[in-house]
């Protein structure tokens, strides 16, 4: 059995949508870009502590899949978290004043880039272990099947986290189950350094799917429209109670693996002809625009109101408060 390719966006026109949900779309991927390109040169003018993983590149991935979720519903991030945190409403100052690691961040400062959460929106939080977040979704899923909801839980991965025990534990456990859960693997083709097809065998990571007898959909993850209507199909099924779902988004990373990876696995020619190739947010301007859906001052006016947003983020975060030594000992577990 091979994964079952999805198709929309890709000769299907804009103006099958609302307005509301076009809107949505581009406000949730511009207001991704600004904020990663924001944060990427604040950390390396060195305002930034720690590490930072950019998303840009694969905003379509969290637009499309969050626009099918609820506030009720769970979503388990990675490392490169701040598109989901964002596609899934969380604050935009408090995420800022987090990767500052300032008091006022939605983790008071202690979790920084790689473990936003914002629980008030279903948000679990970004993870820096690699396929950590898998069991986190199954146990949210398995959370709300036990209290009767139609909620759902939507793990995120990437390729190289395909191939870690705790996918296949998951996935086993939640078929077995009927968990209503959609592991969502955002292929971008490189795991780290590594390139997709130097440690793994098939050609989807969404034919593993047939292994535990859950639909298994490729999209391209560069197309937010495919991308919603890839996850739109397998959570109404998961809130029918028809059990867990494997979609396989197809994009590319295009910035380092972190803030300053030299990058010497692939050349930058490659990565400037994908990107051309490929970027989600001018192929989607081009596509509303074309079928009328849009105008470009609409656009425009979504892509200045992104841009404001982001700007207040990073003020908030810069005039917020280190936190106070006695904060180490707050909030822990003995």
């Amino acid at each position: 059995m091979c994964a079952k390719a999805a198709r929309g966006g890709e000769g299907t026109s804009p103006s099958k949508y609302g307005k509301e949900l076009l809107a949505g779309f581009y406000r949730t991927m511009t207001t991704i870009r600004h904020f990663e390109q924001t944060v990427e040169k604040c950390f390396l003018e060195g305002e930034i502590p720690g590490f930072v993983h950019l998303y840009i590149g694969e905003e379509a991935v969290a637009a499309g899949v969050m626009a099918n979720l609820r506030d009720s519903d769970y979503i388990q991030s990675t490392h490169r978290g701040h598109g989901h945190a964002i596609a899934k409403g969380a604050d935009l100052k408090r995420m800022m004043a987090e990767i500052f690691g300032k008091s006022t961040g939605s983790c008071k400062g202690k979790g920084g880039s790689m473990h936003i959460a914002d629980f008030g929106v279903g948000m679990l939080g970004a993870n820096g272990v690699v396929g950590g977040g898998f069991t986190i979704a199954t146990g949210a899923a398995l959370a709300h099947k036990m209290q009767g909801t139609d909620g759902v839980a939507v793990a995120f991965f990437g390729d190289g986290a395909s191939n870690r025990g705790t996918f296949h534990e998951a996935a086993n456990m939640a078929a077995a189950w009927g968990l209503p859960v959609i592991f969502v693997c955002e292929n971008n083709k490189w795991a780290s350094t590594t390139p997709y097809r130097t440690t793994t065998s098939v050609d989807h990571i969404a034919d593993r799917a047939a292994g535990y007898g859950m639909p298994g959909v490729v999209v391209d993850g560069n197309d937010v429209f495919a991308v919603y209507e890839g996850a739109r199909s397998l959570v109404e099924r998961a809130r029918r109670g028809e059990g867990p779902a494997l979609l396989e988004c197809k994009t590319y990373r295009i910035k380092g693996h972190f803030v300053g990876d030299p990058e010497k696995y692939r050349t930058k020619e490659e990565v400037r002809k994908v990107f051309e190739e490929t970027d989600p947010i001018p192929r989607f301007e081009s596509a509303v625009v074309k079928a009328r859906a849009l105008t470009r001052k609409e656009l425009d006016a979504i892509d200045g109101e992104a841009r404001e947003a982001v700007r207040l983020a990073l003020e908030f975060a810069r005039t917020s408060p280190e936190p106070e030594e006695s904060a180490l000992f707050e909030g822990l577990y003995v």
